[in-house]
């Protein structure tokens, strides 16, 4: 796929015509491997330009996604906050949510779900962070705080999406642990851990999906 044009006129204004059009070929194939699973690629590649243009935000996402798939949460958070740095982007803030919460830090877990809810991003961003935050609280012990949190994906929509079905999902597990099996039939859908996630929200390479997660709340 192109790279976004944006993306491509920052390299150029960063590193002069010839060099920009190679990287943004470059950036396009990292972002092309990111789509198609091949991590250690897309980070490898996206490293690279991430050194060179270290102003464009993009390199610095791909570098992020692709160590959030490799289980680099550390490596993960520095790239995906050196991107949100460069260009705000409230669609990677369950992501690096997820990190945290991956190293145990639970604090910047609440920090993050307090910035994104402040962002009043889209409603399927809104529900990974409140997937992400629900699941430290269940990492932690605190069962109903988890179940707190998620209580405003009880609500039926007229129209379900995806995001709808991953959150009633969380809900029905999370009901399940405190032992309340007619609630967690209630939310019982044909869907696995696994799902991925919505991608409305594209990523600022307009390439790539932000990618699935470790299981919310096991």
């Amino acid at each position: 796929k192109p790279l976004d044009p944006e993306v491509s006129a920052e390299l150029v204004e960063a590193l002069g015509q010839q060099r920009g059009a190679r990287l943004s070929e470059r950036l396009a194939q990292a972002s092309e491997a990111l789509d198609r699973e091949r991590f250690q690629e897309s980070r490898r590649i996206a490293t690279a330009i991430a050194k060179e243009a270290p102003g464009v935000s993009a390199a610095h996402e791909i570098v992020g996604l692709s160590c959030y798939r490799l289980g680099m949460y550390k490596q993960a958070v520095a790239a995906l906050q050196a991107a949100q740095d460069l260009h705000d982007n409230p669609a990677l803030l369950p992501v690096i949510a997820d990190c945290q919460r991956a190293q145990g830090r639970w604090a910047a877990v609440d920090q993050v779900w307090q910035e994104l809810k402040a962002a009043s991003p889209s409603q399927d961003v809104m529900a990974e962070g409140r997937i992400v935050a629900a699941g430290a609280r269940a990492d932690q012990g605190d069962l109903r705080g988890a179940l707190e949190l998620m209580e405003p994906a009880t609500k039926r929509p007229k129209v379900v999406r995806e995001f709808h079905v991953r959150q009633w999902y969380v809900l029905g597990v999370l009901y399940d642990r405190v032992g309340d099996p007619i609630a967690a039939r209630r939310c019982a859908l044909p869907t696995t851990p696994s799902a991925p996630i919505a991608t409305s929200s594209p990523s600022t390479t307009g390439a790539c999906a932000r990618p699935r997660r470790r299981p919310p709340t096991t």
